[in-house]
């Protein structure tokens, strides 16, 4: 069993990211959900069989229809992806690219909240 750290990325959720996480709660094994101040959310999970097999899912569809992700499932579909079998959701399921995101958990976790941190603020400024 492959246990990440996951009170350390709620932590990590609640403190430094404060201005835009409203909760966080951990709905099982390796899993965190962050509920975010527009009312989507954050899905964080970590395989616990298969080594390394992570997910970094924004759920934007209720709101604006869009979708962000990273993850590592070996889809065949996106095997030229330079960074396969790492990839990228960016908007929509079908729209991938690579992902740079990093592999320590702590810093993935602040690195995809601190995207998300900076498409909240340009959502605001774009706003009449």
């Amino acid at each position: 069993m492959n246990l990440v750290d996951i009170e350390r990325l709620r932590e990590i959720a609640e403190l430094e990211f404060a201005d835009i996480v409203v909760e966080t709660f951990t709905p099982d094994v390796n899993e965190l959900r962050i509920i975010l101040v527009d009312g989507s959310f954050i899905d964080i999970w970590f395989s616990l069989k298969l080594l390394e097999r992570y997910s970094y899912h924004w759920e934007r569809q209720a709101i604006d229809g869009t979708i962000y992700r990273h993850d590592n499932a070996p889809h065949k579909r996106w095997e030229s992806v330079s960074t396969f079998p790492h990839h990228f959701h960016n908007g929509r399921e079908d729209h991938v690219t690579e992902s740079h995101l990093s592999k320590q958990p702590e810093k993935a976790v602040r690195e995809f909240l601190a995207f998300a941190r900076q498409k909240l603020q340009t959502k605001e400024q774009d706003e009449p």
